[in-house]
């Protein structure tokens, strides 16, 4: 399984915020790009960076420091917050990011999802689902819809994406452990292309949502609260990091 650590901005710092809570933020380091860094020296294979700004406001925020981040790493970097159009898509995916998290669009426009993968390839898309009791949250966890969170994976496995990154919401920044359950069923629809996010605490953990058969993992406080090393957590999990 990959492990994939999280840099989340917020005002170009790297900050966590508690169960998607704007007003419960914790900042961990004022440049992200040491932060980047940092990771990738204990065997990051890849980056994954949330402009919360641009997740909240619907227009990235952050891009001149997602930009230091790319020039300053040699591994490849996702990103989303805020990617509602093709033309926003394209700019994110000019900076040098490999993959482009979409999230509101998938479910107010899934037709930009269709378009941003026929125009750059499916491998350079994610589709970013956040839930809360199984239901899909939009806008930054800001707003509710009524969709599904299986359902909307199984929609856009249709539409021709492989990559999903998965997040229960109430457990995101808490350290309290995976939904497992909800993992589990989210596996079934999609298989490896599952990335597990929000609870993950120790190593523990990360295996179970191995033999779950989750392909990779985002990890975020637990790695900037030394709960996982992440060294430690790359060679026991299957002894490398590789994107699967």
């Amino acid at each position: 399984m990959e492990l994939i650590p999280a840099i989340d901005l917020i005002d170009g710092k790297c900050v966590r915020l508690y169960q998607g809570d704007y007003t419960q933020e914790t900042v961990y380091a004022e440049d992200p790009v040491e932060v980047a860094l940092r990771w990738e020296n204990l065997g990051a294979s890849r980056i994954h960076i949330v402009d919360l700004d641009g997740a909240r406001s619907g227009n990235p925020d952050n891009l001149t420091v997602v930009e230091r981040i790319v020039s300053a790493v040699q591994v490849p970097v996702q990103m989303g917050g805020g990617v509602r159009t093709l033309d926003t898509a394209r700019c994110i995916l000019d900076t040098g990011i490999h993959r482009v998290m979409l999230g509101t669009v998938a479910v107010r426009d899934p037709q930009i999802v269709h378009e941003v993968c026929a125009q750059f390839g499916s491998e350079a898309v994610v589709v970013a689902v956040d839930s809360k009791d199984g239901q899909v949250a939009v806008s930054g966890w800001t707003s509710a819809s009524q969709i599904q969170a299986t359902d909307l994976v199984a929609s856009m496995v249709e539409a021709g994406v492989q990559t999903f990154l998965c997040t229960d919401i109430s457990r995101d920044g808490t350290l309290s452990g995976p939904n497992y359950d909800l993992m589990h069923g989210l596996v079934q629809v999609a298989g490896k292309g599952i990335i597990a996010a929000g609870g993950i605490a120790s190593i523990q953990h990360l295996q179970r949502l191995t033999d779950i058969g989750v392909g990779a993992a985002v990890i975020g406080k637990a790695l900037y609260t030394a709960d996982i090393d992440l060294h430690e957590a790359v060679a026991t999990i299957g002894g490398c990091n590789r994107p699967c």
